[in-house]
């Protein structure tokens, strides 16, 4: 008696876990809206389309804004499917966080001001701004190349950005096998500067860690630095002495943009 007691509260237990998990299946997915913007189906959370009172999505997801419907039953917005995609980045981090070379700033802020999204339309405008500021400055590079040991390879630029692409140039190149970039070189916001090196018999100094763990040579870095310059738009100043015989044996090199 007492087992066909037991097996029946089971039993009635099973059905009811499997029936909560029933709602919380049905719950979820009725939190799932799809958008059709411009012909680009986005599906995503309830909650993140409403994290802004008062905005577009905001309006439409609680009846507030009358929204029309494609064939499918999806919510239809006749607006940029691409970019629309920054917007929801936004809604879903909290930040306005672009791709590097990100050049449609101009329509993004059209597109946050359509969907009332204001924070995100000042900081659009801003960071707009300041890319206009820093199109209008000169833009200065120097790679200087110093046989003494304490100094290796110094490159100093007044981009921020053009020394973080040289950063993950080099941990590339030198194939580290560390987790960051590589702790033989000194770091600012503004310069790379290499602290170990030997010179070897045939002339080439190779790039040492601080235990001698061979990394690769100076003249590679040096090289892909000037690489990575050029395909930047950056123009040599440097008047190439010729008995040196190439770009990369050159002590020291300028550019501009």
């Amino acid at each position: 008696m007492e087992r066909k007691s037991n097996r029946r509260a089971k039993e009635s237990e099973e059905k009811h876990c499997a029936s909560e998990g029933s709602e919380q299946d049905k719950d979820y997915k009725t939190s799932l809206v799809t958008l059709n913007v411009g012909g680009y189906l986005y599906i995503t959370q309830k909650q993140t389309l409403t994290k802004y009172p008062d905005s577009f999505l905001e309006g439409i997801i609680n009846g507030k804004i009358m929204c029309p419907f494609d064939a499918d039953g999806h919510y239809f917005i006749d607006r940029d499917g691409l970019l629309f995609r920054h917007i929801l980045n936004f809604l879903r981090n909290g930040e306005l966080l672009l791709p590097e070379g990100f050049r449609e700033n101009q329509l993004l802020a059209h597109e946050a001001d359509f969907f009332q999204l204001k924070v995100l339309s000042d900081a659009v405008k801003s960071k707009w701004e300041k890319e206009q500021l820093a199109s209008r400055e000169t833009t200065f590079l120097e790679i200087t190349d110093s046989h003494d040991r304490s100094q290796g390879l110094r490159i100093f630029c007044n981009a921020p950005d053009f020394i973080a692409k040289i950063k993950s140039r080099i941990v590339l190149v030198s194939k580290s096998r560390l987790d960051g970039f590589p702790e033989e070189f000194s770091v600012s916001s503004n310069i790379i500067q290499f602290k170990y090196f030997i010179k070897s018999e045939n002339g080439t100094r190779l790039v040492l860690k601080e235990d001698n763990t061979f990394v690769c040579t100076l003249e590679t870095l040096k090289f892909e630095a000037i690489m990575t310059a050029l395909k930047c738009g950056f123009r040599l100043l440097t008047s190439l002495d010729c008995s040196k015989g190439s770009i990369v044996h050159s002590d020291a090199l300028h550019f501009i943009k």
